[in-house]
């Protein structure tokens, strides 16, 4: 069973930036995709970017230009630049494969933007 840790979370004021870094207990070399995922809350948990191991990105309309997915397969680690961030930027962040599989979810860390 695979375990994704997400870790790098907090209170950060518009503007600021975070970020995120999911390790994972095995190699990442067996995924083809990794992903970032947040739900804010009251929604649904929503893509936010993606990653394939030979490095295509995919980013929601909602966060181009401002965050950054990568990954290093070395140290079994994804994560996620954020940049310029605002209030509706406020959610918890979990990685996961992309397409998700259901046993993979953590606990997510949570990311709150606000002053």
């Amino acid at each position: 069973q695979v375990q994704l840790v997400e870790s790098g979370g907090g209170l950060v004021q518009p503007g600021g930036s975070l970020r995120l870094s999911c390790s994972a207990s095995r190699s990442m070399f067996s995924f083809n995709s990794m992903g970032w995922y947040r739900q804010a809350p009251g929604k649904q948990r929503d893509l936010v970017a993606a990653i394939t191991s030979g490095g295509r990105t995919n980013y929601a309309d909602s966060v181009k230009g401002r965050f950054t997915i990568s990954r290093d397969a070395a140290k079994n680690t994804a994560y996620l630049q954020m940049n310029s961030l605002n209030a509706e930027d406020t959610a918890v962040y979990y990685c996961n494969t992309f397409p998700a599989i259901q046993a993979f979810w953590g606990k997510g860390t949570l990311v709150t933007v606000s002053s």
